[in-house]
């Protein structure tokens, strides 16, 4: 019962930050239709940049407002300079953005080396919460609960407050109304005189902004290594495709799948962890090519 319990949680923790991760994606993906295939290299970038304000100043926040500042400035000169003059070519969209993380990952091996990282949390996170939950009893007949580290409930929850946010700008602003609009119908909206590329560069600098942030959340209870990038990427990749393009909803849905399956998976069947992820994806691919939370096209 406690493995089940602890693997249940360890899921939902790494599903939200594979749900940060992803929501980046989808919205550059799937509502702009930008093929971002640097967006894990952002992910580790985020999380280097994090690490060295938190080394330098000693504040684990300020960590994450720099780390989103400058990778939304990396996205914004990615949109500017290089989506910009692509609109429309995916194929070429995803040749470009592949060299362009070969370079980012060689860049960033040779500034911050093939070493392993992790940002040193505050005080006041370490430590671990008992839950409710009883796992067993003692020999004398009392309950045994479970505890687990209150860093990974922080992060949950943040996670879950960031999804809600980015799901009512989308669904009940005026800001989200443009974005949707403009991914149906660029044309139309320009010419009621929305600024288009301000809005995009926009969304981008957003999506960019919570690759960094989970950048700085995946290094504080996993490590930033070479390789980190890729391995993300690949996950989100997968969780925008069983959640659907440009569905934030659907991107929470699909990480908590992920997440729960990548864990249980290497608590009972280590071998075979790998091929439940993927596996998924097949079946969902099969039953419902859109995507759980995606529309019809």
């Amino acid at each position: 019962m406690r493995l089940f319990l602890l693997s249940m949680l360890n899921g939902l923790t790494l599903a939200a930050l594979y749900f940060l991760v992803a929501s980046g994606f989808t919205l550059v993906f799937g509502l702009m239709r930008n093929v971002n295939l640097a967006h894990g290299s952002l992910y580790l970038f985020g999380g280097y940049v994090g690490y060295t304000v938190a080394s330098q100043t000693g504040s684990f926040f300020l960590a994450f407002v720099v780390a989103f500042a400058v990778t939304a400035l990396a996205g914004i000169l990615l949109q500017v300079l290089i989506f910009r003059h692509m609109e429309g070519q995916d194929l070429r969209q995803t040749l470009v953005t592949i060299g362009i993380s070969i370079v980012a990952a060689d860049l960033m091996l040779w500034v911050f080396g093939g070493g392993f990282f992790q940002l040193e949390t505050p005080e006041w996170l370490f430590g671990a919460v008992t839950l409710p939950i009883v796992t067993g009893y003692r020999s004398n007949g009392e309950a045994v609960y479970l505890q687990y580290p209150l860093l990974r409930l922080t992060i949950l929850g943040v996670s879950v407050a960031i999804g809600i946010l980015l799901w009512l700008v989308l669904n009940k602003t005026r800001i989200g109304m443009l974005i949707r609009a403009g991914v149906d119908d660029r044309e139309m909206l320009a010419a009621a005189g929305v600024n288009m590329q301000l809005l995009f560069v926009s969304v981008f600098a957003v999506g960019a902004g919570l690759a960094g942030l989970a950048g700085v959340i995946g290094g504080t209870f996993q490590s930033l290594a070479p390789g980190e990038d890729v391995r993300v990427l690949l996950a989100s990749l997968v969780v925008v495709i069983i959640g659907g393009m440009g569905s934030i909803t659907g991107a929470a849905v699909g990480a908590v799948i992920i997440g729960l399956a990548e864990q249980f998976g290497q608590a009972y069947a280590p071998t075979y962890a790998v091929m439940f992820t993927f596996l998924i994806m097949v079946l969902v691919l099969a039953i419902r090519p859109q995507g759980i939370g995606g529309a019809a096209r």
